[in-house]
């Protein structure tokens, strides 16, 4: 079993390569080539922690991931991915999944901005500076001519370690705080939510026509980012998976109220496979609570270029 660390997959991937894994991921889930069941959790507390099983021709796999939003010192989301031969059933690879989430949820980021950010996007704002939203920004920088990002966060005290770090990837672009959301939303083309809030971080404003918003931060029913406003005058709304339509507020708490309806919701493969063409004339927005099956591609790409490179360390049981 070859055993893989935060640096070792920082090694073995870029965040293009994990772009095209998503991509990837997107082709089987249209073909529907893959088992996934409905990921499961439990709550300890006001944490989460789930499980997600994948399999495909190739892979076998499971993550586990927990979400302890009040983390002040570690990520607030950790785990670990088994990586399994579905040949033999071997154990071919346990992997860092606090990395390598945040690498594919920045690569969903980075895959949305692709395909639906217009040739025109030059600036890219993100609400919500922690371990996400790090790598939703170089993926973005990697797929868009960006040449501005501004960052909000409610706890302003976070952003200058996040611009630190931010540094070390992004080199020549500006980075500018906003004083506010609303700030962040008019000088923003790109618009990137990454938070585990209950309440809306994005303004009711009417501010979003033709932008591009993506929101990756809410995954469970009462967690939502995107106001009504914004969600009452959209015609179409990407969705990375059909389950999420299961799983977030941004989508369960909006239906209720009848502020959107199941016929504006378009799987993200479509778009990928080129089965839908996005109206750049219109706002278009993201929304994403993530899969097994992204962990799964993800998860093997790191492996086979680990095992090319010769990173990583050999354990037995």
């Amino acid at each position: 079993m070859l055993f893989l660390n935060e640096k070792d997959i920082l090694k073995a991937a870029a965040i293009e390569d994990m772009i095209a894994a998503v991509e990837k991921a997107y082709v089987v889930y249209e073909d529907n080539d893959f088992q996934m069941h409905a990921r499961s959790h439990f709550t300890i507390q006001n944490n989460s922690v789930l499980f997600m099983p994948c399999s495909s021709d190739r892979a076998a796999g499971t993550k586990i991931v927990t979400v302890f939003p009040e983390n002040k010192d570690r990520p607030v989301t950790q785990g670990a991915v088994v990586l399994v031969d579905s040949k033999n059933g071997a154990v071919k690879a346990l992997l860092d999944g606090t990395v390598l989430t945040a690498l594919r949820t920045g690569a969903l980021g980075g895959a949305a901005a692709k395909f639906l950010a217009s040739d025109e996007a030059k600036s890219v704002g993100l609400i919500g500076t922690g371990y996400q939203g790090l790598y939703q920004i170089i993926a973005v920088c990697a797929v868009c001519k960006i040449q501005e990002i501004f960052l909000f966060n409610r706890s302003s005290s976070k952003i200058p370690h996040f611009i630190r770090n931010l540094k070390a990837y992004i080199k020549n672009i500006p980075i500018h705080t906003a004083e506010t959301a609303q700030d962040l939303v008019q000088k923003s083309d790109i618009i990137i939510t990454a938070t585990t809030s209950a309440t809306p971080v994005l303004p009711e404003a009417d501010l979003y026509q033709r932008k591009l918003i993506i929101g990756i931060g809410s995954y469970m029913p009462h967690m939502r980012e995107f106001p009504e406003h914004l969600l009452q005058n959209l015609k179409q709304m990407f969705i990375d998976s059909h389950d999420a339509v299961n799983e977030s507020g941004d989508i369960l708490i909006p239906l209720q109220k009848g502020w959107l309806s199941e016929a504006q919701f378009i799987p993200f493969s479509k778009v990928v496979t080129q089965k839908v063409k996005p109206d750049f004339t219109q706002t278009r927005v993201f929304k994403s609570t993530g899969m097994a099956l992204f962990d799964l591609i993800a998860a093997e790409t790191v492996y086979e270029k680990a095992v090319q490179l010769q990173l990583g360390q050999e354990l037995d049981f």
